[in-house]
């Protein structure tokens, strides 16, 4: 992923839309920010771009992208920087957003973790579920980082291994399915008989080579200096099973924090933003767009957020401009 920082640290910016989140919604609001001629910088906790999709399931087949039958997530978020590039945005990375006042034009000002305010005629928030934590595997705390990981950001780290998976949601099918074929063995453990994962993936890895022990839990994870093999205790008999791993997934979700967000006079539901069809939140000149925000009949896909962000983009180009139109025309009706 290329994407530099365009301001040294400190330095103070001043710019049309601060798009905070550097997921695929804020990308693409970044490129379409740029599309309408604004002055863009895109603010992100984490240390490189592509959000959740980059720090958690960067291989992963994405299936529900219109136009991509099946695209990585490595390759989306790549995707979304060369089309924002012409647009030169500044991407302040590893920098958190604390503080959010007001200038007197109206102006919105962000006061950052590392002591910078960006000063903005409107921000967009793209912040996904905001800053997020993996529940850990208490049983293999010792093994994190030596075996042990909560995310799969490289495939071949696990190729001819033996892999314990543990959670029964769709990240965990997920990677069963994709290090079914190039590790030694999979085998999924989960506490419950039934899993939140998407039925087809399920049956999918149930018709695999993949192991799957329900009403199960880790009991004990064993290593010297790395993983070596796990105890996994059955509920219902109270008998033991010892696996060999090299390496253990847990997939066992995480928490979610919006972090000094909660501080801003923004209307919050559910550690989701309120906003309305404009995509506009209770603070003047803020908006928000993709799996942060909350209405009637909200559906958390990428896709929507996509369309989220151009909402946001447009509505808060007309702010600035109150001679621009909110909607400036289709990209094909623009000169190349």
């Amino acid at each position: 992923m290329n994407a530099s920082l365009n301001a040294s640290t400190g330095t103070d910016l001043d710019v049309d839309i601060l798009i905070i989140g550097a997921g695929p919604a804020g990308l693409y609001a970044a490129y379409y920010a740029g599309f309408r001629g604004l002055r863009v910088a895109v603010l992100d906790a984490l240390s490189e771009p592509g959000g959740q999709v980059s720090a958690m399931y960067p291989e992963k087949a994405i299936l529900d992208i219109a136009g991509f039958p099946s695209v990585k997530g490595r390759d989306l978020v790549n995707g979304l920087l060369a089309q924002a590039a012409p647009f030169d945005p500044a991407y302040l990375l590893g920098e958190q957003a604390r503080t959010l006042d007001h200038a007197e034009d109206g102006r919105v000002m962000i006061g950052t973790s590392k002591g910078r305010t960006v000063t903005a005629g409107a921000v967009v928030i793209t912040g996904g579920i905001g800053t997020f934590t993996p529940r850990p595997l208490v049983k293999g705390l010792d093994f994190v980082d030596r075996g042990l990981s909560y995310f799969v950001p490289d495939l071949s780290a696990h190729t001819g291994k033996d892999v314990v998976i543990v959670g029964g949601g769709d990240s965990a099918f997920d990677w069963a399915v994709h290090l079914e074929p190039i590790a030694s063995s999979v085998t999924l453990v989960h506490r419950r008989d039934k899993f939140r994962a998407h039925a087809a993936t399920v049956t999918k890895v149930r018709e695999s080579t993949v192991r799957m022990l329900v009403n199960a839990d880790i009991a004990e994870v064993r290593g010297n200096g790395w993983v070596a093999e796990v105890d996994v205790a059955h509920k219902l008999d109270e008998t033991t099973t010892t696996l060999p791993a090299q390496t253990i997934i847990a997939a066992l979700g995480f928490t979610a924090d919006l972090g000094p967000m909660t501080e801003w006079g923004l209307e919050i539901d559910s550690r989701n933003i309120v906003v309305n069809t404009r995509m506009e939140t209770t603070v003047p000149r803020v908006y928000a767009a993709g799996d942060i925000t909350d209405y009637p009949g909200k559906v958390r896909l990428i896709a929507v957020g996509f369309g989220e962000a151009a909402t946001a983009v447009n509505n808060a180009a007309a702010v600035l401009d109150p001679d621009a139109e909110i909607f400036p025309g289709h990209s094909t009706e623009k000169e190349s």
